[in-house]
């Protein structure tokens, strides 16, 4: 007899843990979150909040969303990444990211309701916590993970009070391990995990200063430090983060894997502090300092019967580009409708298969990204001539010479400009966060083929309500004049259902065909004196359908199947898709018994 039961057992609170549990609880599922830890995040490591994950949690309530936006540094305060030799001394460069550029943020405002914004995890983890312990998830701080087996029922875990050394059952019907980088969960498991983990050696020192007078003119998330000589070692290029406007900074430095971790005592802090900064007298309040690795490693299964993985425990990468607590949340968002879906009994757990089908993908995709996006400094230290030569003097001359005259001068200019430029691979890369395209059994496309991408697929987000795609963004209407996303039509953890004028009788299938599955699917006809209206035409733009045709969207707003127009049968069409969709071992069995 286990000491504890729920429906699911989430291993972890940070982003990807404390999203699973707001996401159960908000879909109505018992669940229980563990943290070997007192509290949440204690520094700000992820702090980049793309416009996807915004939609996340824009879908678990709009007072969600607004708490977000409260405590976070807004788009435009991300600003230009900036390349100096210190804060206070000379600037080599800077770029436009984040969709700060005029022409990014056009692209950012046309594909969601949402905003990017810079969300330490310090704030990010309460506000997802707290939404799910005010949902119902059981929070458990200073519970330690030791061991799981599980059998056809279900998951037994066993685990530690730390408070009290008493070591604890819970029984649950699911587990998800999001465990962080060395997750046990996935060990214990086996779960199979490519690629190499401490592959590079990074310090990290957290501490306050007031440096506005450096930066409130060129406000930036990122300051690029390129110091030759520097005494913390390296090829020289060092990284300030604002953490808070402009007073909390994180600095980040890297050192050799191969070599001691350094100690990173209070003098060697504000030493380190003072040289990027550039101002010998500045004195710092250290928060903290801590050492850790690069990683460059991906799971290629996020599954193994009733244990799931998600998050740092399934991608372990750097933290360019900003995509490690965004796909983490997002890894929840795909999951958890389906844990509710089985659960309830409204679908079979044949459903879950697509979970690694889906995430995988993005996996190997953003940890092949991150650590891409490492290597494109490469040009930016030859422009400035870092890489011929070690010695300090030497590489400062390299620099300075970009500001001679003559041929050499000019061209050394031109290759720095285009260096930076190309850095938008990291810090401007729209369809890297926007653009996943699911293929599995929980989505079918009836043998419509997939559109190609009309532009630079990792920088710019292609809109298409082509199955597995993420349904695309317009504004609509209420006849009260309320304007709303189409994303506000669909996800809340139900099935949505969006046709026009002549579609009728996909509305009246969606109630029929629901209620054999005993799944609510909530249906939006648009169109003029319709509930929903279409004023300016985007949404007839982007539909790909005509007005009596339908779009199926599944809980986590990607296009599940579409109908150009209404058939001779709704229901049966809508009974096979969420057949193949909720149901596919029994349709499978199905297909067997039928060539037998």
């Amino acid at each position: 007899m286990a000491d504890m039961e729920t429906d699911v057992l989430i291993i972890g609170t940070g982003p990807a843990g404390s999203a699973s549990a707001a996401l159960l609880s908000t879909y109505g599922i018992a669940n229980i979150a563990i943290n070997r830890y007192r509290w949440l995040a204690n520094t700000p490591r992820a702090h980049i909040t793309n416009q996807r994950t915004m939609e996340v949690l824009r879908d678990l309530g709009r007072e969600v969303e607004a708490e977000v936006y409260l405590h976070a540094t807004e788009q435009d305060l991300m600003g230009e990444n900036v390349f100096c030799e210190s804060l206070a001394g000379e600037e080599i460069g800077r770029m436009r990211s984040w969709g700060t550029h005029p022409m990014s943020k056009a692209e950012h405002l046309l594909s969601s309701p949402t905003f990017m914004n810079d969300l330490p995890q310090t704030f990010m983890e309460p506000i997802l916590f707290t939404t799910a312990a005010k949902r119902g998830t059981q929070g458990r701080m200073s519970t330690e993970y030791l061991s799981h087996v599980q059998d056809a029922e279900g998951v037994t875990a066993t685990v530690r009070d730390r408070m009290t050394g008493q070591t604890l059952t819970i029984r649950a019907k699911y587990l998800i391990g999001a465990d962080g980088g060395n997750s046990l969960v996935a060990a214990q498991e086996n779960l199979p995990i490519e690629g190499k983990m401490g592959v590079g050696g990074s310090m990290n020192i957290l501490f306050r200063a007031d440096l506005s007078r450096y930066v409130a003119h060129r406000p930036s998330v990122l300051y690029w430090v390129m110091q030759p000589g520097a005494n913390v070692g390296g090829i020289g290029m060092g990284l300030v983060r604002m953490i808070r406007p402009w007073n909390e900074w994180l600095i980040v430095w890297g050192y050799d894997i191969n070599g001691p971790a350094p100690d990173v005592t209070p003098a060697y802090a504000t030493e380190v502090a003072r040289q990027l900064v550039g101002d010998p007298e500045l004195e710092i309040e250290l928060i903290s300092a801590n050492t850790w690795t690069v990683n460059n490693a991906y799971a290629t299964r996020m599954q193994q019967g009733r244990v799931f993985i998600m998050g740092d425990a399934a991608h372990r990468h750097p933290p360019s580009n900003g995509l490690g607590s965004n796909t983490s949340i997002q890894d929840a968002f795909n999951l958890c409708w389906k844990l509710a879906s089985v659960i309830r009994g409204q679908a079979g757990a044949g459903l879950l298969d697509s979970y690694t089908a889906e995430r995988a993908p993005v996996a190997k995709q953003i940890v092949t990204r991150a650590n891409q996006s490492i290597g494109e400094f490469g040009p930016i230290f030859e422009a400035l001539g870092l890489t011929g030569s070690v010695d300090p003097v030497v590489m400062q001359q390299n620099m300075d010479a970009r500001t001679d005259s003559g041929l050499a001068a000019e061209k050394q200019r031109a290759a720095l400009r285009d260096a930076i430029a190309f850095k938008k691979y990291e810090f401007d890369c729209h369809g890297v966060e926007m653009n996943q395209r699911y293929a599995s059994a929980a989505i079918v496309t009836d043998g419509q083929l997939e559109p190609p991408f009309a532009m630079d697929e990792e920088l710019h987000y292609h809109p298409t309500k082509w199955p597995g795609a993420r349904l695309p963004h317009v504004w609509v209407f209420t006849p009260e004049g309320t304007k709303l996303s189409t994303l506000d039509l669909a996800g809340h953890g139900a099935f949505s259902l969006l046709t026009g004028i002549g579609g009728e009788a996909w509305a009246e299938a969606a109630a029929t065909v629901g209620a054999e599955f005993a799944l609510p699917i909530t249906v939006h006809q648009i169109g003029p004196r319709r509930a929903i209206q279409d004023h300016t035409g985007d949404w007839a733009r982007v539909r790909d359908i005509r007005d009596s045709g339908c779009v199926l969207v599944r809980p986590d707003h990607h296009v599940a199947w579409r109908a150009d127009e209404v058939s001779a049968d709704p229901a049966a069409d809508l009974r096979r898709v969420l057949t193949a969709i909720l149901q596919p071992d029994a349709l499978a069995a199905q297909r067997v018994r039928g060539a037998a």
